[in-house]
């Protein structure tokens, strides 16, 4: 939300989304449009941590691949800081896209996708030497996170698709991890993990705030939200009817958290 901002808190502002509408045609089912955002806005800062609220169906998911450009939103803006300047990813070029994506905006995702046969700490060196890092310094810090998320040594030149659901997730977070992104997008970063491993990506999430990463998220795990978030973003239901919302508070809303 924007009207009552200052110039500062604009220079500060990381994502600002602004009249967003996404919808699904379900051609399967007699092209029926179902509307799964409605008018949604939202601003996440430098340093701010927001969690994306609302019950199993309010389109939580959707927001986070809008806001990584997986889905096109029929109407609205996204616009994601990189470099100094405000992008609107709707109707972005593709190579702006990737560009952005690879330098500025940091995705973790439910699954895992990876192509076989790639060994894990090659996995999680890509992004840095993509970027131009040197071979040997990304793979000392790929290897430093393996060692923080547990993955044994020996896995280290196995491919990530052999791997345990939770030692897969460790590996998701690594790769996005390596990078200091600006903005980062978490999508249930801890479903699968136990509490040693969950408490570290913790320490991860709460290191990436501390640099002034803008961090949207999606956290079921109420410890780890209240340890991680500064703020929390209510996604509303648009009815099945008119696309109108159901929740009590509009999807604008953003509540600030005590401490």
């Amino acid at each position: 939300m924007t009207e009552n901002m200052t110039s500062s808190d604009l220079a500060t502002q990381m994502i600002q989304v602004r009249n967003l509408h996404k919808s699904f045609t379900l051609h399967t089912q007699g092209g029926i449009e179902l509307s799964v955002l409605s008018s949604t806005d939202l601003s996440v800062s430098t340093g701010e941590c927001v969690a994306l609220m609302g019950p199993s169906g309010a389109g939580k998911s959707t927001v986070l691949r809008c806001l990584y450009g997986n889905y096109l939103p029929q109407a609205g803006a996204i616009l994601i800081r990189h470099k100094g300047h405000m992008i609107n990813l709707v109707g972005a070029e593709p190579r702006n896209v990737l560009a952005i994506r690879r330098e500025t905006l940091g995705y973790v995702s439910q699954f895992l996708r990876v192509i076989p046969r790639i060994p894990a700490i090659d996995l999680i060196c890509e992004p840095l030497v993509t970027l131009g890092i040197d071979p040997k310094a990304a793979r000392e810090k790929a290897a430093e996170l393996l060692t923080r998320l547990r993955i044994p040594e020996r896995h280290w030149a196995l491919a990530p698709a052999t791997f345990s659901g939770g030692e897969q997730q460790r590996i998701n977070i690594a790769r996005t991890m390596v990078v200091d992104y600006p903005v980062l997008l978490l999508d249930e970063p801890t479903a699968s993990l136990d509490a040693e491993n969950r408490h570290t990506v913790i320490d991860l999430i709460l290191e990436a705030r501390d640099r002034g990463a803008a961090i949207v998220g999606i956290f079921h795990d109420e410890e780890v939200r209240d340890a991680v978030c500064s703020a929390q973003h209510h996604v509303a239901v648009p009815s099945a009817q008119d696309g109108t919302q159901m929740n009590e508070m509009n999807s604008g809303d953003k509540q600030d958290l005590a401490g």
